[in-house]
């Protein structure tokens, strides 16, 4: 039998001095097992472990130095390991989009902190151009804010021509059956509903008339007319306030590729331009003076 403990029941005084005198054994018995337990050599340390019944105990782990130098080393080897990994994708990826030697040496031709004149930079363009084939002229810029568009016709042709067609119960046939030969898609409110079922194949292509475009109008015909002119609908991108538009051929003269930037920039409003850059297709960009352009 182990100890029999006697307890005094009624007296409430003499039961809450039991309660503290048991309370403070308690107290130093547990105090005495700790400092027992700091006592013990690492190696012959015993822990009770949760959901471990009576007497049972689990001992210990304790990982030399060595052990844990070995692990750390490791450890060390596989963050150089994965930092040298990062950096040879890095310099394979910037060895990938190194341009060629022609390029570069259009690059030293531009001055990358000048604001050029319109004109100024078209013959800058004409002068470094390298390349075989009848480049386009390009206008890049900044805007205030996403969401801007617009239309305007450009005074001389880009060099770029469009297809366009009106929609009629013929061409809905040649459509269904997979023939597209058009570039713009002008149409009456009328055959919207015809259309509709037509709006997966079209929609990817970019085809679908859309009030937005300008392409479903009651006077189709004058529409298309305008955009065979070379009529322009220019937008920002869908999430960032950049628009970006081709004014023309390389070919064309000077003042016809002046007149038509300046048209363009006119069109956007240069209230809403914060920056401006020109290039031709395979050129760098040079940043236009829109104050005195």
């Amino acid at each position: 039998m182990g100890k029999i403990r006697t307890r005094i029941l009624g007296l409430e005084n003499v039961e809450e001095k039991q309660k503290k005198e048991r309370k403070e054994k308690a107290y130093q018995k547990k105090a005495r097992g700790q400092a027992a337990f700091a006592k013990t050599p690492a190696s012959q340390k015993k822990i009770r472990a949760q959901g471990l019944k009576g007497g049972q105990r689990m001992t210990e782990i304790r990982v030399k130095e060595e052990d844990i130098a070995k692990m750390e080393k490791a450890k060390k080897l596989i963050e150089e390991k994965t930092e040298t990994k990062k950096i040879v994708e890095t310099k394979k990826l910037k060895k990938e989009r190194k341009r060629g030697e022609k390029y570069q040496k259009a690059k030293k031709a531009v001055d990358k902190n000048k604001k050029y004149l319109i004109n100024e930079a078209l013959k800058l363009l004409k002068k470094i151009k390298y390349s075989q084939f009848d480049e386009s002229v390009e206008l890049h810029l900044n805007v205030d804010k996403v969401g801007l568009r617009g239309e305007t016709e450009l005074p001389h042709a880009t060099g770029k021509t469009f297809r366009v067609k009106v929609v009629d119960d013929k061409l809905l046939i040649e459509i269904e059956k997979g023939k597209m030969d058009f570039d713009i898609l002008i149409t009456h409110p009328s055959y919207m509903s015809k259309l509709a079922h037509l709006a997966k194949v079209l929609g990817p292509k970019g085809l679908m008339p859309n009030p937005k475009a300008g392409t479903i109008s009651a006077k189709p015909e004058e529409v298309a007319k305008k955009f065979q002119k070379g009529l322009l609908r220019w937008k920002t991108e869908p999430k960032f306030p950049l628009i970006h538009q081709m004014i023309g051929k390389l070919s064309l003269e000077d003042k016809a590729l002046e007149e038509n930037a300046e048209k363009f920039l006119q069109s956007v409003g240069k209230a809403h331009i914060l920056s401006a850059y020109i290039k031709s297709t395979m050129s760098p960009a040079m940043k236009i003076d829109l104050e005195k352009s």
